[in-house]
């Protein structure tokens, strides 16, 4: 990265004057009309030194102005106020990034001590369509894994349905109420029965008992209800596959709740072994209070006074799998913000039987998907739609834009992806997001579809000049759009640095949104075809064809593929 090239340079002149334990740091200016790179460490020096700032600062930049190299690195360095402004010389830029042109990962230096990260997301229910809802969990998880990855860790992730909660127990009823032989049963015939005893069980208590009764024989080992359980989880994960792999999400596993229940007697007796199972109104109970709370927080119900067991006990089995047949060290979740006291509990009970160690487990919690009107996601009719149903609006606006030129379904079907998932994306997703259909699908502002029509229009730039650009290097910026265009290109490895870090998928939006603004600019600023531009003309299109690299592979980190034409 260009801020340790800085880096290493500023705190090898710093310390030849200055007692330094802790590095300076470097980072990228927020205010680019003034400088390229900044240091502000003159501040935190000046209370260790007792020297003014602006006094700290001159000292350093008058030793940097001593190198021998110094012209073939900076253009000037200024200090203003303390603040140590560095502004780059077109010879270290245009050497960096031709260095950075056949390197996979443009300058980002992976990981030397490789991890295994275990990522959970996804996460629907079985026995029911997924809706709008189910977005962000899948679009955000895939996400983090690909830039883990480009990082140089290893992953391993899973789905982790819901198949045996309380909404299993409400489908058998239906279906049995209805008298559907099991060779008959269908994703139509679920999706129907689903909402309607969905609706029944909140009116009626009888009801809602009896089907918490066959959910909790199901998971006792009701052979009549498994044959149940078996169609309905094979029915729905056949159709949650098919719309995951149209939005290009994969997991190295498709488990869900069921596969931990093998697990839970041995971990009951490894819980009861260290004493931390309670009794409490007949339930047994994990307290996981902590003398420091500044809030009580309930204890997790490990089982209920029925004997049914409840997710907190599923999640914590799950946990014990992973650990003991991959000890990851990091186990990563991706759910509803909502859910945060569940994640809560059940990480402090696994942390407190040493399970694993502490910060092991990592909960990302995110917002919802919000209408125009600020409420979660719905159609006309006041109904959350369902993802089919989503995909097909899209498809429907996207087809009506006369500036697109659509020539096979597959790149349609690029395009869609690109609008849903560059809309949630570009957000940090702890927040809620406002997803505007129609503001979404364009090809201006910041879309998804913005971004595939400026890497078309400019690869078709260098399918129509190839020969002009080949084997040429970067030659000197010949005006400020150009040198815009580089100077963003530099602050690729720090944009999957911070997202790596954070695991926030948003910091790669935000600079793939950036680069093509200024790709964009550059382009009109200079004419390719003009003959006076002769001269640049080879250089340019090297540079074109190193942006649109760059571009492809952070498009891909965001789960988005580039379409032929458009």
């Amino acid at each position: 990265m260009i801020e340790k090239k800085l880096e290493e340079i500023l705190n090898s002149e710093a310390k030849k004057i200055y007692d330094i334990s802790v590095p300076l740091s470097v980072h990228i200016s927020n205010r680019p009309e003034i400088c390229d790179y900044q240091c502000d460490d003159a501040f935190s020096l000046a209370k260790i030194l007792h020297k003014a700032p602006f006094m700290i600062g001159e000292e350093i930049a008058n030793l940097l102005k001593q190198r021998e190299d110094f012209n073939k690195i900076f253009e000037k360095i200024e200090v203003v106020n303390g603040f140590i402004n560095f502004v780059l010389s077109e010879e270290f830029i245009k050497n960096y990034l031709n260095e950075i042109y056949f390197d996979e990962k443009f300058g980002y230096e992976s990981s030397k001590n490789p991890e295994l990260f275990f990522l959970d997301y996804g996460g629907p229910n079985v026995a029911k369509p997924l809706h709008v809802g189910h977005l962000r969990s899948p679009i955000i998880g895939e996400s983090v894994k690909r830039i883990i990855r480009f990082a140089g860790h290893k992953t391993l992730s899973d789905v982790h349905l819901g198949d045996y909660g309380l909404q299993i127990g409400e489908v058998i009823y239906g279906l049995k109420e209805r008298n559907i032989p099991l060779s008959e049963i269908t994703l139509e015939l679920m999706n129907e029965i689903y909402p309607e005893m969905s609706k029944r069980v909140k009116e009626d208590e009888n009801i809602a008992t009896i089907c918490a009764n066959i959910t909790k024989e199901l998971q006792e080992g009701n052979e009549e209800y498994k044959e149940y359980f078996k169609i309905i989880r094979d029915i729905s994960a056949r159709d949650i596959k098919r719309i995951y792999n149209y939005m290009n999400v994969s997991f190295d596993f498709f488990k869900g709740e069921s596969d931990a229940y093998e697990s839970i007697p041995q971990l009951t007796k490894f819980l009861e072994q260290q004493n931390l199972l309670k009794e409490s109104e007949g339930a047994k109970v994990i307290d996981i209070s902590k003398e420091d709370d500044k809030k009580e927080l309930p204890p997790l119900i490990y089982q209920k006074s029925n004997g049914a067991y409840l997710y907190g006990t599923t999640d914590m089995a799950t946990v014990y799998d992973r650990v003991n047949e991959f000890a990851p060290d990091h186990i990563i979740y991706f759910a509803d913000l909502r859910q945060s006291l569940h994640f809560t509990q059940f990480f402090r009970a696994l942390e407190k039987a040493k399970i694993v160690k502490d910060g092991q487990l990592e909960f990302y919690g995110f917002g919802t998907v919000n209408g125009i009107d600020g409420k979660p996601y719905k159609t006309r009719d006041g109904k959350t739609p369902h993802l089919d149903d989503l995909f097909q609006q899209v498809k429907a606006m996207l087809k009506n834009n006369k500036q697109m030129d659509l020539e096979t379904e597959a790149d349609l079907d690029k395009i869609v992806n690109s609008v849903i998932k560059f809309a949630d994306l570009q957000n940090n997703y702890e927040k809620d997001y406002i997803f505007d259909l129609e503001k979404f699908s364009k090809t201006e502002g910041k879309t998804g579809p913005y971004l595939l029509y400026s890497y078309v229009r400019l690869n078709k730039v260098l399918e129509r000049f190839e020969k002009e650009y080949d084997k040429i290097l970067l030659s000197k910026s010949k005006n400020k759009a150009e040198r815009d265009v580089k100077i963003k290109l530099l602050t690729f490895p720090k944009a999957i640095d911070k997202a790596f870090v954070e695991r926030k998928p948003n910091y790669i939006a935000d600079f793939v949104y950036d680069l093509a603004t200024k790709l964009n600019l550059f382009y009109e600023t200079n004419r390719i075809t003009d003959e006076k531009n002769k001269e640049f003309i080879p250089s340019w299109l090297y540079l074109i064809s190193l942006s649109l690299k760059i571009m492809k592979t952070a498009l891909n980190l965001l789960v988005i593929d580039v379409p032929r034409k458009m």
